[in-house]
């Protein structure tokens, strides 16, 4: 929303951030603020908090009043950002249509070259069926000449024998006469008939397609607080330290790849997937506590209301869960598309990557398989994803994924638009894992350049952590409390334990 300029005297009152004209201000930190830099402002911490007004009401006394009027106002950036969201995809909507139609256009297109091939194969049929039709009616034409041929004979001979009087000659005419076969039945040959199936409107919605009408899926709006998590006295260490490092036990699959995957159940256990049919739950010191069997090698993990969920490139494009007993139960399916990536988020939904030949979405679930909501296009009608492989939520309710054929990480906030993209920093890097911290941190696994890549929020690179022991190879990572986390090495199989926060 545009807001009026602030003036005083002939000059401009501009904001403390962007130096545009000021909307808003904070009375706790005495700061002007225009409409799009009062959530930045908010995400600041401050020890005092934030009181953030109307410019124009700065200097009101009625506290009360103060605190109605701002959130009251605090409503106006969020309703912001939906106009703007709202604008991008008006503009977008031609593009997205358009898009459809060349879907149902190439359909009809894949449809039409079937339907050449059929035809080119029933004549070519039909061409195979003359051929043998001509060779039956020339062999049984060529048996009936053969038969017409001998009758001549006896016909003739019988008139040469009308005035003889050679008894023997007679004799033998009769025994030919008498021998001669007579066809009885004769053979014919039918014409082939083309059968037409029946084509109508059913049959060509169920099987060329058809259009699902706009659905509307409500989406809450992001929750603006005064304050995002932080993790307080604490500071990213130097040197990351190795504090255990537990052998899973996972083969190599025909890549030399062992570990997959690694999650977190509870306090002082976690699940983990590599490159055999089952799934293991170990502790913190490294001890197997648990084995469950599974259909494919487990590939992504995820806990959702406190039982491990997974995804296997052979589930069948199905969600699975391990049920308390440890049994296999299935949440929910796919439909066509395949999952890969999978986590759940603070909302208790899940979110998906999902595949389908050449296109590729996230979606979110929820717990019973109910579509709400998915993310495909960006706000010009362009894939988002190329190859979306694992996933996870922010602290700020962005989606993240890592993009293995883009080879990159790709960000979207809570709504589905862009926010950022993350290539690394070298030649060496190629995405992996993905995870964030409570203090809101990207965490990037890179497979080949043996390091942690650890963003801001905001898709800025901050550091590399590289533990003391080194890493080797690291995929799989998840959060454990407060300054720790679990990397798991692809193709030794070991699960390390890392500290890189202290007090």
């Amino acid at each position: 929303m545009a807001s009026e300029d602030i003036t005083q005297g002939q000059y401009v009152i501009e904001c403390d951030i962007c130096k545009q004209p000021v909307s808003f201000f904070c009375r706790r930190c005495g700061v002007n603020l225009c409409d799009p830099c009062v959530p930045v402002h908010l995400r600041i911490k401050s020890k005092t908090g934030h009181d953030v007004v109307d410019f124009a009401s700065r200097d009101d006394d009625d506290t009360s009043n103060q605190e109605n009027h701002t959130s009251k106002r605090l409503d106006k950036p969020k309703v912001s950002g939906f106009a703007k969201i709202t604008q991008q995809r008006l503009n977008s909507l031609s593009k997205i249509y358009q898009r459809k139609k060349d879907e149902v256009t190439s359909r009809g297109e894949e449809w039409h070259r079937l339907i050449d091939k059929t035809v080119k194969t029933l004549h070519q049929e039909l061409d195979d069926m003359q051929k043998k039709h001509e060779s039956l009616l020339r062999k049984q034409k060529g048996e009936l000449e053969e038969i017409l041929g001998k009758v001549d004979e006896i016909n003739a001979t019988t008139t040469e024998l009308k005035n003889t009087q050679n008894v023997m000659d007679i004799k033998k005419l009769i025994a030919r006469i008498e021998n001669q076969e007579t066809p009885s039945e004769i053979t014919q040959y039918s014409f082939p008939v083309f059968c037409e199936c029946k084509i109508d409107d059913n049959y060509l919605k169920s099987y060329f397609g058809y259009i699902e009408n706009i659905q509307d899926r409500k989406i809450p709006m992001p929750k603006l607080k005064s304050e995002d998590p932080v993790i307080s006295n604490h500071k990213i260490l130097e040197v990351p330290r190795v504090i255990t490092a537990i052998d899973t036990g996972f083969p190599a699959d025909e890549n030399n790849n062992r570990l997959y995957d690694i999650v977190v159940i509870d306090d002082n256990r976690m699940w983990m997937g590599g490159a055999s049919k089952t799934l293991k739950l170990f502790d913190f010191q490294g001890n197997l506590h648990d084995t469950v069997s599974i259909t494919a090698h487990g590939g992504c993990l995820t806990v959702y209301n406190k039982h491990v969920i997974y995804t296997t490139q052979g589930s069948n494009n199905t969600v699975y869960r391990v049920a308390a007993d440890k049994t296999i139960q299935t949440m929910f399916t796919t439909g066509e598309w395949r999952p890969y990536g999978i986590t759940s988020t603070a909302s208790d939904d899940l979110l998906v990557c999902l595949h389908k030949d050449d296109q590729y979405k996230v979606v979110r679930y929820s717990g019973t398989g109910t579509v709400l909501q998915e993310i495909q296009y960006d706000s010009q009608g362009q894939p988002l994803y190329q190859e979306p492989t694992y996933i996870t939520e922010n602290v700020n309710g962005d989606i993240i994924v890592t993009d293995w054929k883009k080879n990159a990480v790709i960000a979207v906030d809570r709504l589905g638009i862009f926010r950022f993209s993350y290539s690394g920093r070298d030649t060496t890097f190629k995405v992996g894992y993905i995870t964030t911290d409570p203090a809101g941190h990207v965490i990037v696994t890179d497979l080949k350049g043996d390091k942690i890549h650890m963003l801001d929020r905001d898709g800025r690179f901050l550091r590399y952590d590289i533990p003391d022991q080194g890493i080797n190879r690291p995929r799989g990572v998840c959060i454990v409390g407060e300054g720790e986390m679990f990397v798991g090495e692809q193709n030794t199989g070991i699960a390390k334990r890392i500290k890189y926060l202290e007090q």
